[in-house]
Order: structure tokens, then C-alpha cells, then sequence
């Protein structure tokens, strides 16, 4: 059974950081791609960021470049994603996942993602 287990949310004003983390288990981290979403109040889930299973491609989502980095870590089965400079239209609930394809470069579809956090609240004052 894949576990994904987000933390490092919370509130912050704009202009500051957060790094989030999602520690995984149940299955070889090290194969499989991470991916991070977000879902505002009242709108749909969107991609993020995403690194492919051996950290050596990311994707990031246009308003978040320059500003975020996804980044992981295999022996320690985690993906993070450090944010700086937010803004309060980063506000969101904060979802990683993992996709279902074995050694995938990364995606920016959500259909192409299996396993799914419970997510984590980041609430950025202005």
C-alpha cells in the first residue's frame, strides 16, 4: 500500500517561504516520478511542479517559476518543494503524488498520477 504523508504547511505573509515535504512509503521510491498540485478554495486541482524519478528533469507551472523549487530525496523516500516569494493567490491545499508509470520524467497531467497525499494548507496573508 503507497503512502504519501504531506507536511511543512501553514500561514505565512507574502513575501515568505515554506518548504513543503511528502515522505512516501509502500513501494520503491527511487522508480516512480513525484508531482506537486494545489487545489484553491472554490477551484480545481492543478499541477504544480513535478521531477522526474531520478531528480534529473523538473516542470514547474508558468506562475510558479523563479519562485518554487521541487527537489527529492531517494534515501530518504521524500520529495520536497520549497516556495519562496509567495503570494496570496499560492493559497491552497498542497497535494504530492506519485505516478503509476516505472522510471517516468515527470508530468504535468493529473491523469497520469496514482497515489495522492491527503495535502497540506498553505495560507498566504497579504
Amino acid at each position: 500500500q503507497v503512502q504519501l504523508v504531506e507536511s511543512g504547511g501553514g500561514l505565512v505573509q507574502a513575501g515568505g517561504s515554506l518548504r513543503l515535504s511528502c515522505a512516501a512509503s509502500g513501494r520503491t521510491f527511487s522508480h516512480y516520478a513525484m508531482g506537486w498540485f494545489r487545489q484553491a478554495p472554490g477551484k480545481e486541482r492543478k499541477f504544480v511542479a513535478a521531477i522526474s524519478y531520478n531528480g534529473g528533469n523538473t516542470i514547474y507551472t508558468d506562475s510558479v517559476k523563479g519562485r518554487f523549487t521541487i527537489s527529492r530525496d531517494n534515501s530518504e523516500n521524500t520529495v520536497y518543494l520549497q516556495m519562496n516569494s509567495l503570494k496570496p493567490e499560492d493559497t491552497a491545499v498542497y497535494f504530492c503524488a506519485t505516478t503509476w508509470r516505472w522510471r517516468s520524467t515527470g508530468s504535468n497531467i493529473e491523469q497520469d498520477y496514482t497515489y495522492w497525499g491527503q495535502g497540506t494548507q498553505v495560507t498566504v496573508s497579504s
